[in-house]
């Protein structure tokens, strides 16, 4: 059981890593504080042995596999599908249930969340053969954990205004570490029909939940706004890593300024750290990932190009 009644909570927070000299590094830990307001769904996570309310998963890798695991622990009866074997054996031996296909997994569940890599992924598992669309109880939800493109995510959405399926647009932030630990960061824009109903699936994984809108693609558009700050930390980091290693100035110098100073958030802090640590590799995206998706989120985004904001660039 744990108690969320704190008004500041510390989560670790692993990122998409950049480079600096071919370095991999990635891995922050942002200290967020917050206070309970009447968007944001906050609560004490209660042992859920009552609930047995089917839920859903697609997508059961790192992230997808701390959100069964919570919610699991919660007391849910979770099912789950995912392309790859071995972690199909590792979500039934935490006690879940295997699905043999989606239109399974979607019968007579209550939500099922999509934890999956692309757009066109999550639109073929939701309105594929056989799909999620197709066999989801009236009035259940999708709840789309995947960071897509805010176009995809706005897209699905149009498509099941013609069904009786809610959409959850929600990102999430908090990385491996927030999934497995239950303590993600969800944006999540929705009716408020859907958000009341999956309240309680939402606290099982998460521990700060951001009502960021009523539709989608709100929810991409936030994950976009906080990934364009991340990453901008990312990269003046790492150029102040370099050229304070050619300047001849130790990482542990560098660090105690940075960490002392106004520009010692957790993000560029730990940062430092791993090159310090010589921690490059197993910590998160690389490099021409991040890059791919700030181009997706910002630099050819139709929705930014619309709102004539200064940093579209055209193709």
């Amino acid at each position: 059981e744990v108690n969320s009644v704190a008004w500041q909570k510390q989560m670790s927070i692993v990122l998409p890593d950049l480079s600096v000299l071919a370095f991999y590094i990635a891995g922050c830990r942002i200290f967020v504080c917050y206070e309970r307001q009447a968007t944001t769904l906050c609560g004490n996570k209660t042992k859920g042995a009552s609930r047995m309310a089917k839920i859903g998963i697609v997508g059961i890798g790192d992230m997808g596999s701390g959100i069964a695991r919570n919610l699991l622990a919660n007391g849910f009866e979770v099912h789950g599908l995912d392309l790859d074997a071995a972690r199909m054996q590792a979500f039934t031996q935490a006690g879940g249930k295997a699905a043999k296909n989606l239109a399974a997994l979607a019968s007579d569940a209550q939500a099922v969340f999509v934890m999956v890599m692309t757009g066109a992924q999550a639109e073929a598992v939701i309105f594929g053969s056989d799909g999620l669309a197709a066999h989801m109880p009236d009035g259940a939800s999708i709840i789309l954990t995947a960071t897509i493109k805010p176009a995809e995510a706005e897209a699905i959405e149009k498509r099941l205004a013609d069904t009786s399926i809610y959409l959850i647009d929600s990102p999430v932030s908090g990385g491996f570490p927030g999934a497995q630990s239950g303590t993600l960061t969800m944006m999540a824009a929705g009716s408020a029909a859907a958000l009341s109903a999956c309240r309680p699936v939402m606290e099982a994984v998460s521990s700060t939940i951001h009502i960021v809108g009523d539709a989608a693609p709100k929810g991409q558009m936030i994950k976009a706004c906080l990934q364009s700050i991340i990453g901008s930390i990312f990269s003046a980091t790492f150029e102040a890593a370099s050229l304070a290693a050619k300047a001849g100035i130790d990482g542990e110098t560098l660090f105690k300024v940075v960490s002392t100073s106004g520009a010692g958030c957790g993000v560029a802090c730990t940062a430092l750290e791993n090159i310090i640590d010589r921690k490059f590799e197993g910590t998160g995206k690389y490099p021409h990932n991040y890059y791919l998706d700030q181009s997706n989120y910002f630099l050819h985004n139709p929705i930014v190009r619309s709102n004539r904001l200064p940093l579209y660039l055209p193709q």
